[in-house]
């Protein structure tokens, strides 16, 4: 009998080979401000370059600044996109055989509310095009709607999620066969339903090789277009340690690991609210980067608060340097750093 590899989602802070970001260009919602935003990502890329390769998708080598091209570990690799949150339309890495294996989820701009036709060929087109990935394996999951920001893995078995993600319309749907008076449900325009709770675990099981998944049960926070993801609200580090937007604190304190012990809570602060034309901006600190040595985690222009992040994320990762980066840019376009980026592993 041939032997199942047993592969599993990795920690985060695991050894990786590099970290994927995907450019912003003219023809994206950066265009208005395409120089601050190209400046916060040179500054991203190049902190990540001082630990590891990095990887950029781009359509075209000039839609990446000069001095980040000229850096010595940075890779472009030309390919059409529609936005750059890499997160959610790169790959999910699996670790257990020979080579990592990489899952390519289907990414429908956030339950169908941005055109996402370019970004969902990302990774098939990064595997199959270029001999920089010679050494990863490839599974084509296009038949299931997951983002990268939506699930985050303590290693060990455990993916946590949230509810108002994953249960969101338009993301994983079947058809409705009957409204019970024997009209087909496309003629009453109801035509699909949202999979239940039960059937999307048993999916997330099976396709991330998972033992359990942990729902939390939140609301997302204001001006989240994602729905709620995980990334913005929990994230996991060594020792069993969760940190958490304070919204949490009820929830997470009844959580416990796969073998019933308490977690190491940390509970980060809540920047004060940004707004921008009458609309407040999800900024938050769970939304770090941890690569090799480091963590990269985002600021908003309020030393006390952003102080006290860093101070906390230290703690949770006390071997790593801790990297601030402005993040008001990015987070006009409802996101943080973690949401631009994408870690691959060995």
């Amino acid at each position: 009998m041939e032997h199942e590899i047993r592969y599993r989602m990795p920690a985060e802070w695991e050894r990786q080979r590099a970290v994927m970001l995907t450019w912003p260009h003219a023809n994206t919602d950066w265009q208005p401000y395409l120089d601050d935003i190209n400046r916060t990502m040179t500054e991203v890329a190049k902190a990540i370059a001082h630990h590891e390769d990095v990887l950029i998708v781009a359509p075209f080598e000039s839609d990446v600044p000069e001095e980040v091209r000229q850096l010595e570990n940075v890779y472009v690799f030309n390919c059409p996109t529609d936005d750059t949150w890499s997160r959610d339309h790169g790959p999910v890495t699996l670790l257990g055989g020979e080579k990592p294996l990489w899952l390519d989820f289907q990414f429908n701009g956030w339950g169908k509310k941005f055109p996402a036709d370019y970004d969902n060929c990302i990774t098939s087109k990064l595997w199959s095009l270029t001999s920089f990935f010679d050494e990863v394996d490839y599974e084509n999951h296009n038949d299931f709607v997951l983002e990268g920001g939506s699930i985050e893995s303590d290693g060990k078995g455990t993916i946590f999620t949230t509810s108002c993600c994953l249960l969101a319309p338009n993301r994983n749907q079947r058809p409705v066969e009957s409204h019970g008076d024997g009209r087909d449900a496309k003629e009453v325009g109801n035509a699909y339903q949202p999979l239940t709770q039960a059937e999307i675990e048993l999916e997330l099981k099976r396709r991330l090789r998972a033992e359990r998944i942990v729902w939390l049960n939140t609301k997302p926070l204001p001006g989240d277009d994602t729905d709620g993801h995980i990334d913005t609200l929990l994230r996991c580090a060594p020792n069993d340690t969760l940190l958490y937007v304070p919204q949490l604190e009820e929830e997470v304190s009844r959580l416990r690991t796969l073998d019933g012990k308490p977690y190491r809570l940390i509970t980060l602060p809540t920047p004060h609210p940004i707004i921008e034309d009458g609309e407040q901006l999800p900024a938050t600190y769970a939304n770090f980067l941890i690569i090799n040595g480091a963590v990269i985690m985002p600021t908003y222009g309020q030393p006390e608060h952003d102080n006290e992040a860093v101070r906390l994320i230290g703690e949770a990762f006390p071997e790593c340097n801790i990297i601030p980066i402005d993040s008001r840019t990015i987070i006009r376009q409802h996101g943080s750093i973690h949401c631009m980026t994408m870690q691959i592993y060995k």
